[in-house]
């Protein structure tokens, strides 16, 4: 229990700066894998912070990082319209096919040369966040397209998505959820030790995890995330698919950091042929590359 019963006032700024605190390392830790105090001194500061909202429990917020796990299960999932309806991708197997990829952008820009912005195609499941006010409100699945299903209890479990972001503003943003191979390899030897099926593969196990009905299960699983696109915004957006990111990651989002701006179709199967032999080195599955106009 906390040391000094402070006044409800006091305890209010002080619940303020321990929820600063632990999203600042909760984000140093999760997103850019840096460390600056120990897992003891992290989870003391996360303890204090529960004890003063079981004294006040009229102080609890949706975006309070002890609200990550919900405390029941669910029944079953509703479901939700998408905003912004979702769109899929166009495959090239060949760089013939990426070169004419170039030559219908080229027509369509009436002769302009296009920049492309080159993104590893990361091997997991699509997720769809909305934020009011800066405060994650709804995560969807895909479904298709237009509905999908809401998994907000759950994805709230992975620490690298923010509950709240760096600025108070509405959007949509879209991303990947995804297991690591260091992960996936020591579930499925818990599995085979408890006698269970072995599970297929990382994305198999972050598709289902993602539809579990209880949350205190996917919090267990370690899903980690990356996002990469706004496709709805109450602000301007950035100009560029570059800038987007840039900006993704000035919010407070987990960006996959190996992106490039590409000034030429050249450079773009460049890219490309260099993650064919690279991927398999990354800590997660990757299965392609991502083309964009820039």
């Amino acid at each position: 229990m906390v040391k000094k019963i402070l006044n409800k006032k006091e305890a209010q700024a002080r619940i303020k700066i321990l929820r600063q605190t632990i999203n600042h390392h909760r984000e140093l830790y999760h997103v850019f894998d840096r460390q600056e105090i120990s897992d003891a001194a992290l989870d003391s500061l996360k303890k204090e912070l529960v004890d003063w909202e079981t004294l006040y429990p009229d102080l609890i917020t949706l975006d309070s990082p002890t609200q990550r796990v919900a405390g029941q299960a669910l029944s079953k999932f509703k479901k939700v319209k998408h905003q912004i309806p979702q769109w899929s991708f166009n495959d090239a197997f060949m760089s013939e096919e990426i070169y004419d990829f170039a030559k219908r952008c080229q027509k369509f820009l009436s002769g302009q040369k296009p920049t492309y912005t080159c993104e590893l195609k990361i091997d997991g499941f699509k997720i769809v966040l909305t934020y009011k006010k800066g405060i994650l409100v709804t995560a969807a699945t895909r479904g298709d397209g237009k509905i999908g299903e809401d998994v907000t209890t759950n994805v709230r479990t992975i620490e690298s998505i923010p509950l709240r972001l760096k600025q108070d503003i509405d959007l949509v943003v879209e991303g990947e959820i995804w297991l690591s191979k260091k992960d996936f390899v020591a579930l499925n030897k818990k599995r085979q030790k408890q006698g269970e099926t072995l599970f297929a593969n990382p994305r198999n196990v972050a598709a289902g995890t993602i539809r579990q009905l209880d949350s205190k299960l996917v919090a267990e699983r370690h899903l980690d995330s990356f996002i990469y696109d706004i496709v709805w915004s109450e602000n301007d957006l950035p100009t560029t698919q570059y800038e987007e990111l840039k900006l993704l990651q000035t919010l407070g989002f987990k960006v996959q950091s190996d992106f490039s701006l590409c000034s030429s179709v050249e450079s773009v199967v460049d890219f490309w042929r260099h993650w064919q032999k690279q991927s398999i080195k990354l800590p997660f599955g990757v299965d392609g590359v991502v083309v964009k106009v820039n």
